[in-house]
């Protein structure tokens, strides 16, 4: 909910700091002029939290990986084999992914399984089944 600005002071801070063309100016001062817009941003750590993660998605192997864990679960051995990149690169990419909850880490005997979580399906694209 915006802060409660009267319509003449909104409309004034706009004249004041810049010249806003008047149909966003009637919307704007609808809202609560700029302070009223500022109190719709998300928190700056929810902003830092989605900047992140879309850090993480920069990447491509990065993205090939959530799409080949959205298909089932892996190990290592295999996401280096349909990746073709080395042991030490993918654990890099994996912990990004892992730090941004995009995708989890079980251990079973001697191996870890990778699976997507359900974040990181928000990111991976339908499979495709033949």
């Amino acid at each position: 909910m915006p802060l409660p600005v009267s319509s003449e002071a909104a409309d004034e801070e706009c004249r004041v700091r810049c010249e806003i063309p008047d149909v966003i100016r009637s919307d704007l001062v609808q809202i609560g002029g700029i302070p009223g817009l500022k109190t719709r941003l998300p928190s700056p750590e929810r902003i830092g939290e989605i900047s992140a993660t879309h850090h993480a998605l920069s990447d491509p192997v990065r993205v090939s990986i959530l799409h080949l864990l959205a298909i089932q679960p892996l190990c290592v051995c295999v996401i280096r084999e349909c990746i073709g990149i080395s042991g030490s690169k993918l654990s890099y990419h994996l912990n990004i992914l892992k730090e941004n909850g995009l995708i989890t880490a079980d251990q079973q005997g001697n191996w870890i399984i990778y699976r997507i979580t359900a974040k990181g399906g928000i990111f991976a694209e339908e499979p495709v089944r033949m």
